[in-house]
């Protein structure tokens, strides 16, 4: 009989339960601290890594290490450590909704003109109509849904919630996560460990407003299912059941294959490779995805793929094109360079622990070796195609759920079989206990908490680390809204690079030119003899179409940060259009400027 005397006190008991949610509350306190301090109206090119508020990085180092302790002590419930993964990514993904007034990327903002597009058209169109921008008609599936649920909410456009679409993305992540994880393992340390690692090294920026984003997570969500259900163990429990996760992952298959290009590709390899495992023979999933990739790019992509597939050919085995780098591609600048190498460093640590896990482990090796298979598989991609110098990063992202899993697992303790937890269990083994406890608070602890530390607070820099280029202030906003308010139908605008907000709205009945995609040695003529050039780049447009050219804060930045023109070559092109007689000023506030080419007979407006 146990005496009640040798029994702790209730209230310790609550006080050792709900400890956690201090630091949590801590970090969350010290998060919303620095965003109401933080000013976003001049960033530098170290982006909102200079920007941020002192607290935000106190905050962010709370949060990690109360997530360590509370992780790895398996007393504590996993809801524990799914409220330190959410508080992760309000960190993560909400702080650049809650700073910045208006949303980033250009390329969210172009996304938002081809809704735009489609409701305006009432359905999709041919080269012939809207040029090179029918790709995205070929490939509806993200946009349709976008401009149904905008038309549902009753809002004016997308860009009402797009700020917020970085978190909405990768809250959908979360669930199939957990799943393929809990497939491998019952160790709450280790699911909930790969599940903040992945978070932490998904830096590459394909969360944003996109195709991609969600063909991501459907892709994810595809591998969970077959990863749980189209096993050996799963099939011989009944087939009526399999026929239903078969219609699961074809409904999911057809979403991404009419939303994305090249996330079928990526999946079709990934499945390719689970067959390759005795555990996942069933073929139905990949055929599933070859089937339906195929009908779609032989009929509804057809005309695209007919003008790219020889310059896709022509790319296969072109590896070197997945680090070119050059006029345009290469990061310059003190900030941009060190972003660059954030980044490096951050994915090539996860990919060296998650090395470290697959040896050290053995345990986890072959009871998830069909997870490893689906890290490995997207790798011959880089021989496949260099897709616009972006499938390195790509790669990275697909081989993510499954290097984040066995990263975890460098970081924690050995995994033992069953076997062997048993024999230390009968031989009561108290020696070993001992030991566990008196290494509780050695080595085993704060290396792990050092890595996990440096991987969360380097992906700052890494993410957010180029927001000059990435964000456009409301007056840059204002700006370009001018003019296509007042730009006529057939008119053209001309820009450096199309690094600005709506820089391709009503793309359908305007021309858009981004003199710096032309030939460098066009390039140097306009930098020679600036509003000459431009001058008799854009005087084939007749009325009432107007010609204009526009250069913005955005296009500063992205030239700049990127090897093309720097600011003093920037500052010459617009000092010359400025004085010449050619040009007439519409408008310009603190983001940029906006000129009018004249044109002969009538009067000018």
């Amino acid at each position: 009989m146990t005496d009640l005397s040798d029994l702790p006190p209730a209230w310790s008991g609550r006080r050792a339960v709900a400890w956690p949610g201090v630091p949590l509350l801590v970090a969350l306190a010290l998060w919303a601290y620095a965003v109401r301090h933080t000013d976003v109206s001049r960033l530098d090119d170290y982006g909102l890594v200079s920007a941020l508020h002192p607290a935000f990085w106190a905050g962010l180092a709370v949060l990690t290490t109360g997530f360590w302790f509370t992780v790895r002590d398996a007393r504590r419930p996993g809801a524990w450590s799914a409220a330190y993964v959410l508080g992760l990514l309000v960190m993560e993904r909400a702080t650049q909704a809650v700073l910045y007034p208006t949303p980033l990327y250009a390329w969210a903002w172009k996304h938002e003109a081809i809704i735009d597009h489609l409701l305006t058209a009432g359905g999709l169109q041919t080269a012939d109509q809207v040029g090179d921008m029918a790709v995205y008609d070929q490939w509806p599936g993200f946009f349709a849904a976008q401009a149904a649920l905008q038309r549902l909410l009753g809002v004016d456009s997308t860009a009402m919630f797009m700020a917020w679409w970085p978190l909405v993305s990768s809250l959908m992540l979360l669930l199939p996560l957990l799943l393929i994880y809990r497939t491998f393992t019952e160790d709450r340390r280790l699911i909930w460990t790969a599940v903040w690692l992945f978070y932490v090294a998904n830096w590459v920026g394909q969360d944003y407003f996109s195709p991609q984003s969600v063909a991501y997570a459907l892709h994810v969500g595809v591998l969970a299912v077959v990863l749980r259900r189209f096993g050996r163990s799963a099939v011989r429990r009944g087939r009526p059941r399999q026929a239903v996760w078969t219609v699961v992952i074809t409904v999911m298959i057809v979403a991404i294959v009419i939303s994305h290009q090249l996330t079928p590709g990526m999946l079709a390899v990934c499945l390719l490779a689970l067959c390759l495992s005795r555990r996942y023979r069933d073929w139905v999933p990949l055929v599933t995805t070859v089937v339906i990739f195929l009908a779609w790019c032989l009929t509804a992509a057809l005309p695209f793929l007919s003008a790219a597939m020889p310059d896709m050919i022509r790319s296969i085995g072109d590896v070197g094109a997945n680090v070119e780098t050059g006029y345009g591609a290469t990061p310059t600048g003190t900030g941009a360079i060190a972003t660059s190498w954030a980044a490096r460093l951050l994915s090539g640590s996860v990919l060296l622990l998650a090395a470290v896990g697959v040896l050290r482990q053995r345990v986890l090796r072959h009871r998830a070796w069909p997870l490893l298979l689906v890290a490995a598989a997207p790798l011959p991609m880089f021989a496949a195609s260099s897709y616009g110098s972006e499938m390195i990063f790509r790669v990275l992202l697909f081989m993510l759920p499954g290097a984040a899993f066995f990263a975890a697992a460098a970081l924690l303790p050995k995994v033992r079989t069953l076997a062997a937890d048993a024999a230390a269990q009968e031989a009561g083994n108290r020696q070993a206990t001992d030991t566990a406890k008196a290494r509780r608070w050695g080595i085993g602890t704060w290396v792990p908490l050092a890595a996990l530390l440096g991987g969360t607070l380097a992906f700052v820099p890494a993410y957010s680390g180029k927001d000059r280029i990435n964000y456009f202030p409301p007056q840059e906003v204002a700006l370009v809204r001018q003019l296509f308010d007042q730009a006529p139908e057939g008119s053209l605008v001309v820009a450096a690079n199309r690094n600005y907000p709506d820089a391709y709205a009503d793309y359908w009945s305007i021309d858009h030119y981004w003199f710096l995609d032309d030939a460098r040695s066009h390039v140097d003529r306009i930098v020679r003899d600036p509003a000459a050039t431009l001058a008799d780049d854009m005087a084939g447009v007749e009325r009432p179409a107007r010609a204009y050219f526009l250069l913005t804060q955005g296009q500063l930045a992205n030239s700049e940060m990127n090897g093309q023109l720097d600011k003093a070559q920037l500052d010459r092109i617009r000092t010359s259009v400025a004085a010449s007689p050619r040009f007439r000023l519409v408008a310009e506030n603190g983001a940029g400027w906006l000129y009018v080419l004249k044109q002969s007979g009538g009067a000018e407006r």
